[in-house]
Formats: C-alpha cells, structure tokens, sequence
C-alpha cells in the first residue's frame, strides 16, 4: 500500500487567503440570495419584454417619429417619449392634451401608462395620442424580440387600431448608452 503523504499545515498568510476566499463566496451567495426570485430574468433582461427603447413611426407615411423608453416602475409599465425625429419637438408641448399632461413638454412626456403583464402580454393601461391628446385603452406585447405591438382603443379591443415599434439597440445609440 502505498503511503499517504501528510498535508502541511498552512502558513498564516495561505490562511489568511483562505478565509478572503470562503468570506467573498459567502458574501455573493447571500447577495444573490437576498434577489427577488426572478431577477435574473427580470423583465429589462427578457426579449419577450417592452423594457428599454423603442422607435416609433408615423402611421400615414411611415417615417420614423420619436424614440420612446419603457420601462418599470412599482411592478407596472409606463413609456415616455426621450427623443425625436420632428425638427423642434424640444419647444413643443402637448397643448391638446386634456388631462394632468396638458401643456407638459412633449420630450419626456409620459404616453403609456400603468400596463401590467397578464397571459403572455401587458394590458390594463393607457396609450395617448400626444397629436390629438385623445387617451386609449392599450394592450401590447413584443414579436421575436424587436417588435413591440400596440393595440390602442377605445370599449373594446375590437373597435381599434394596430402600431408596430421597433426595438433600438443598444449600439446604435450615441455614446453606446442602453435600455
């Protein structure tokens, strides 16, 4: 049989190593279980989510109109325009709007509001129309990752109207800045 060689006994500084070492592996296992369940695959992380930044167009010329960024806020969605492509939309401000977003600049405007996810898409919100200040009923859920499809009405979802936005990467905007 052969002998089995004796372990040495660690010197005070492998020690000192070795208690960093096992201290920092149990500081992350109590912060990543101190994380909400799901949090890895929370909902700016999922495709499947309106999360981050979307381009929208016009739906008469199909010309690119505004960059808006959804995102989440006590468990519920909400979308606010942060860029456009309409030449002095940073004097503008929503004059036809009727409720408390009357009059509020039209660049960080707030147009979805209160959205939350039921079977496999968001609903229970409102989607207004900044051009005529009229609030719609909306119902929306995201296609293949870049699509973000929106359904504005008014009763039921029938008597409507379809907007598809696309996603905007990451990459492509200035600074490398993300959703």
């Amino acid at each position: 049989m052969p002998a089995i060689a004796a372990l040495e006994p660690l010197g005070e500084s492998a020690m000192r190593s070795m208690i960093r070492l096992v201290s920092l592996a149990l500081s992350l296992a109590l912060a990543a279980a101190a994380l909400p369940a799901g949090a890895a695959g929370s909902a700016a992380m999922d495709a499947d989510s309106p999360v981050g930044l979307w381009k929208t167009f016009d739906d008469k010329t199909g010309a690119a109109r505004a960059i808006v960024r959804i995102y989440e806020q006590g468990g519920l969605l909400f979308g606010k325009i942060e860029g456009s492509f309409t030449p002095g939309a940073e004097h503008r401000v929503c004059a036809v709007c009727t409720d408390d977003r009357k009059n509020q600049p039209m660049l960080g405007l707030v147009i979805i509001r209160n959205m939350k996810r039921t079977d496999g898409e968001y609903s229970g919100g409102d989607i207004l129309d900044p051009d005529t200040g009229s609030v719609y009923h909306c119902k929306m859920h995201v296609e293949g990752g870049t699509r973000l499809v929106l359904r504005g009405y008014i009763g039921f979802s029938l008597l409507g109207r379809n907007q598809t936005w696309q996603r905007v990467p990451p990459a492509s905007l200035p600074g490398g800045a993300n959703s």
